[in-house]
């Protein structure tokens, strides 16, 4: 008789503590590549190309991908013959992904571990949602980043076309989470993947936020109708 594999079940609440986040993703680590796959319909390739297209990276240059999970980002960041260094705070995460040959870091996004203006460039995809404090993890992204340098936030967002949103709201509180009970190691965190991808910001609302963290020329690309948007933002000064 075959073995069943034993799913983990845990799920952080909308309150964000680091331990819970960090556990979350420990419990989906194995399986979390093909889970996104599956739950974008395959729009997550396309979203990691436009990514790395707003990033616009030179080779050389010095680059943070922030929340960078098993570090399949931080490969195809690379291509541009950048220096990219993956950082997550979930070891899980990082030790899902130890075989990719890119330097991997354990980071807390709200206190990173590195010098004041390290990196040409800083990224940060489908995690600042994750973070409990956005704002100081957008004002240490600052921190490290060089004058001049740049800023790329790729975040799951809100469909702009009415129809389309309502459909999307409904998928995500209902479909999603059926979704992953059939290819995921850990279901019960897709259930807080949708709450909070509910609970997030608007377009324009962090565009604000990272103005007011101290970013300037803040702009923004919807993808796939809004379900994804990408913010660009400079350092000056």
């Amino acid at each position: 008789m075959a073995k069943t594999e034993r799913r983990e079940s845990f799920r952080a609440s909308l309150e964000k503590q680091p331990h819970e986040v960090a556990s979350m993703f420990d419990g989906v680590a194995k399986r979390y590549d093909l889970t996104n796959t599956v739950i974008s319909a395959g729009q997550d390739r396309y979203w990691r190309w436009a990514t790395r297209k707003a990033l616009a990276l030179r080779p050389g240059e010095r680059v943070l991908d922030l929340g960078a999970g098993t570090g399949v980002s931080t490969v195809d960041l690379a291509k541009s013959g950048a220096w990219v260094v993956a950082a997550d705070f979930s070891q899980g995460m990082l030790a899902a992904g130890r075989h990719r040959k890119v330097p991997m870091v354990a980071a807390d996004a709200m206190r990173l571990p590195f010098a004041d203006a390290s990196f040409d460039a800083v990224t940060i995809a489908y995690a600042l949602r994750n973070v409990a404090d956005p704002d100081l993890a957008l004002r240490e992204m600052l921190r490290v980043t060089k004058p001049g340098g740049r800023l790329v936030v790729a975040e799951f967002s809100t469909p702009v076309f009415g129809p389309f949103r309502t459909v999307y709201m409904e998928y995500l509180m209902k479909a999603l989470p059926k979704v992953a009970r059939a290819v995921s190691s850990n279901p019960d965190a897709y259930v807080y993947l949708a709450e909070s991808i509910r609970a997030w910001p608007t377009q324009s609302q962090l565009a604000l936020r990272i103005a007011d963290a101290g970013w300037s020329r803040v702009g923004w690309r919807n993808l796939t109708g809004g379900v994804v948007a990408l913010h660009r933002a400079y350092k000056l000064g």
